[in-house]
């Protein structure tokens, strides 16, 4: 039996900010971050838009009636939690209107926990192998104005139909991960911004994805020659290059390194356009890549470095399975060139716009751009959704 991704979804905001734009207003050279940073916009999330109404509307790009009908698990995977109880994976579940006899949980791990969300619906299907597990990455990513991290926010999620005998592909059994107590990214509760140690998160990461690779090429018995393409967490994809170039061993045939090289740069188009969107990136990536190759082909083997600040990260692969491209959408881009194309002020005003309660708990909010799903409003302190399945 074979367990992987049969279906995946994406969604983000109907708002874009120019990376021009912004460099502008903040008086830098584009460059900066058109090269530095390997970014050409950002989406940008109004209050009506949030890690839950972006986790519907991704789910419901790639779910039909039997799907909702058999799903037995959902699990959400953020680190933009709307609540410190409550899992998001709730909200979603009774969205989409998936059978009740389901389990609904969250998962945090700053950037990783989808991939041990992805681990945990293996095992569950390994023991039930009709069961369709949902895993969803769903997160807002969002800094402070002029601020080191201003650059690399985005929003976005990123949905997975896990089940037995997938359409698009298989993992493998070489799961290796590393956890490491370490302040290089972190949100306390008090804090509606994370603190970050840009140049000492910069160098975790990659020394993370250098040690873990080390470790699993000796446990593998491999090398990067037996890869087609290896997905990156994309914190920004200029990061991700670095980490592909640290692990490219010099010693690979210029084929290899053509192939690696070509397929890197077809996993980043989404990215350059989205910006972070923490926990989905790496699997945005994967999207990206899937989309936009012209090169792939069933059969070949796709590794993948998921990494998660404070930190936990983990490499391990998968097969893409005969007929995989017929499961992807291929307008993507198109559907990204619609976003409303939005002013620096306008940025300011939607993505720090605040939420202000009466004596009860009730607030309505202005009327935005979304998905299909959107926060209408807060009564009585509970979070109140629109919309329905197509």
């Amino acid at each position: 039996m074979t367990i992987g991704i049969d279906k995946i979804g994406f969604a983000t905001s109907q708002y874009v900010l120019q990376m021009k734009d912004l460099a502008q207003a903040r008086n830098q050279e584009p460059e900066k971050f058109s090269q530095g940073l390997m970014l050409d916009a950002l989406s940008i999330t109004p209050v009506t838009d949030d890690i839950i109404s972006l986790a519907t509307d991704a789910a419901a790009s790639i779910l039909d009636q039997e799907d909702l009908a058999t799903i037995d698990m959902v699990i959400l995977a953020t680190e933009s939690s709307v609540d410190q109880s409550k899992a998001g994976a709730v909200y979603v579940h009774q969205l989409l209107g998936i059978q009740p006899f389901a389990r609904a949980i969250e998962m945090k791990e700053a950037c990783y926990a989808a991939t041990a969300g992805l681990d945990y619906a293996k095992l569950h299907i390994e023991k039930h192998p009709k069961s369709r597990v949902l895993v969803i990455a769903s997160d807002i990513a969002k800094y402070g104005i002029n601020s080191s991290g201003e650059p690399t926010q985005g929003a976005g999620a990123v949905a997975m139909l896990v089940t037995a005998e997938p359409r698009i592909l298989s993992f493998n059994d070489d799961n290796l991960a590393q956890t490491r107590d370490i302040y290089d990214f972190w949100r306390p509760n008090y804090s509606s911004t994370p603190f970050v140690d840009g140049m000492f998160s910069t160098k975790q990461y990659l020394d993370c994805l250098k040690t873990t690779w080390s470790e699993y090429q000796k446990r593998q018995e491999t090398d990067l020659s037996s890869f087609d393409a290896f997905c990156f967490h994309l914190p920004f994809p200029k990061l991700a290059l670095k980490g592909l170039n640290k692990i490219m061993d010099k010693s690979l045939e210029d084929s290899v390194k053509t192939r690696l090289q070509d397929n890197f740069d077809h996993s980043i188009q989404y990215s350059r356009l989205v910006g972070n969107i923490y926990t989905g990136s790496l699997y945005l990536g994967l999207l990206s890549l899937l989309e936009n190759s012209t090169t792939l082909k069933a059969g070949d083997k796709i590794g993948f470095f998921s990494y998660g600040s404070g930190a936990v990260c983990e490499i391990f692969s998968a097969n893409l399975v005969e007929g995989y491209e017929k499961m992807l959408h291929k307008d993507r881009l198109d559907d990204l060139n619609q976003r409303q194309v939005i002013s620096v002020e306008q940025y300011e005003q939607l993505f720090y716009e605040d939420i202000t309660l009466d004596d009860e708990g009730n607030t309505d909010f202005n009327s935005y751009q979304t998905g299909a799903f959107y926060l209408e409003s807060i009564q009585g302190h509970k979070r109140i959704y629109k919309g329905k399945m197509k």
